[in-house]
C-alpha cells in the first residue's frame, strides 16, 4: 500500500515557443495549474510529508519565478527586450550567469508544458528534501495544465 498527497497550486504566465513554428511562436500567456503528487509506502506519523511547509514551499517558488513573468528559451531575443523593461523572465536553457533556480531547467531548451513539468518536478522534490516526510516519501507525479484541455505529467523513472 502506498499513501499519497497532492498539493495544487495556479500561475499567470506566458510564454512562447518560436522553435515551433504556428501560433505558439507567438508571446501568449495561460491559466497553468500545477499539481505535485507525494507518495510514501507508509507514513511517519501519519504524514506522507508535512503538508503546510510543502506547500508552502511550492507555492513561494512557483510565485517568486514564474507567476506574472514570462518563461522564454535563453535564446530567444525577446529575453534582452524584456530583461531591459524589467519585466520578470525565467530563462530555460541559460547557461550564462543562471539564476538559482533556472539552473534547474539549464538542460531544459524551450518552455513547452513537458518541461514546465519537469521543471516542476524538480523543485518539488528539492522542496520535498527541505522538509519533515516521511521515509520513502518521493515526488511521484507532477501534472501541469496550460489550459483546460491542453495538460503534461512526468514521472521520474523509478
Amino acid at each position: 500500500m502506498t499513501h499519497s498527497v497532492t498539493v495544487r497550486h495556479n500561475f499567470e504566465t506566458a510564454h512562447r515557443l518560436p522553435h515551433l513554428g504556428g501560433k505558439c511562436t507567438n508571446l501568449h500567456g495561460h491559466s497553468w495549474w500545477c499539481e505535485v503528487t507525494v507518495s510514501a509506502p507508509r507514513t511517519d506519523r501519519g504524514t506522507v510529508a508535512e503538508f503546510g511547509d510543502f506547500k508552502a514551499g511550492i507555492r513561494a517558488w512557483i510565485d517568486t519565478w514564474l507567476d506574472h513573468g514570462t518563461m522564454l528559451g535563453a535564446t530567444d531575443p525577446l529575453v534582452g527586450a524584456l530583461g531591459e523593461e524589467k519585466c520578470k523572465i525565467f530563462r530555460f536553457g541559460a547557461q550564462d550567469d543562471p539564476t538559482d533556480a533556472e539552473k534547474l531547467a539549464a538542460d531544459l531548451t524551450a518552455p513547452t508544458v513537458e518541461n514546465v513539468a519537469e521543471l516542476v518536478f524538480r523543485m518539488a522534490r528539492a522542496t520535498l528534501e527541505s522538509i519533515s516526510h516521511a521515509s520513502g516519501a518521493s515526488i511521484t507525479q507532477v501534472k501541469v495544465s496550460e489550459t483546460h484541455v491542453n495538460a503534461a505529467s512526468y514521472r521520474p523513472v523509478p
